[in-house]
């Protein structure tokens, strides 16, 4: 069994979709972030774990699914419908056979509206830093990933906000990890959903600035 774990705010309208494309094999664990839309009902509803997460932040989120977590292989994915759980044996895959220890998917869009121009220009510009500091030849800082459990947990990853997906790519650089990337198709949200990062100016401008005081504060050995 691998636990896939879906940090959630407001998701109730992607959800059925995302839970149902969920493969065999996998255990979803829905780590609720204070949705006020009934997330958390669906969810359970669709056979997943749930884990109610007071503390506002992906990072809060995205840690306290790693924490509930049981399975010696995670993998992570958004819970907006923009990514296909169908496609998660492509992450997990190398890290099950030993080949990588932290495999995150390159997201390819599949169509032209999937994901906003301000939003892939943040990205693109974090990855070059992001090669630059570690040596990883990473370019999207992709929210489809996996690793093994206790390893992450070892990393003692403190960001809870945005800067979380990034900490975790250094401070496995530092530790030495073979980090690869996969591509793995990107679409547009679930109709009615709006992201609380790509789809605004706004949401992006605070990962960007969540990001940079994480690479301000991590030194890659």
């Amino acid at each position: 069994m691998t636990d896939v774990i879906l940090p959630c705010l407001d998701e109730a309208a992607a959800l059925p979709w995302v839970l149902s494309r969920i493969p065999p094999g996998y255990r979803a664990i829905v780590a609720d972030n204070g949705s006020t839309d009934g997330s958390a009902d669906v969810a359970r509803a669709y056979g997943a774990t749930v884990v109610d997460v007071p503390q506002r932040g992906f990072g809060a989120a995205a840690h306290a699914g790693l924490r509930a977590a049981s399975a010696d292989i995670v993998c992570f994915a958004d819970a907006d419908g923009s990514l296909d759980p169908a496609e998660l044996d492509r992450v997990a895959d190398p890290v099950r056979t030993g080949a990588a220890d932290l495999v995150l998917g390159r997201r390819r869009r599949t169509v032209r509206g999937a994901w906003p121009v301000h939003a892939r220009c943040a990205n693109a510009f974090l990855a070059a830093v992001l090669r630059r500091r570690s040596g990883v030849p990473l370019h999207d800082l992709g929210p489809m990933r996996a690793a093994r459990r206790t390893a992450l947990l070892g990393l003692d990853l403190t960001d809870r906000r945005f800067g979380y997906p990034l900490e975790m790519v250094l401070r496995a650089a530092s530790a030495g990890w073979r980090v690869h990337e996969v591509d793995v198709r990107y679409g547009p949200r679930a109709a009615g959903t709006r992201s609380k990062v790509t789809g605004t100016v706004r949401g992006t401008a605070r990962a960007v600035r969540d990001m940079g005081r994480v690479l301000r504060t991590e030194t890659v050995q």
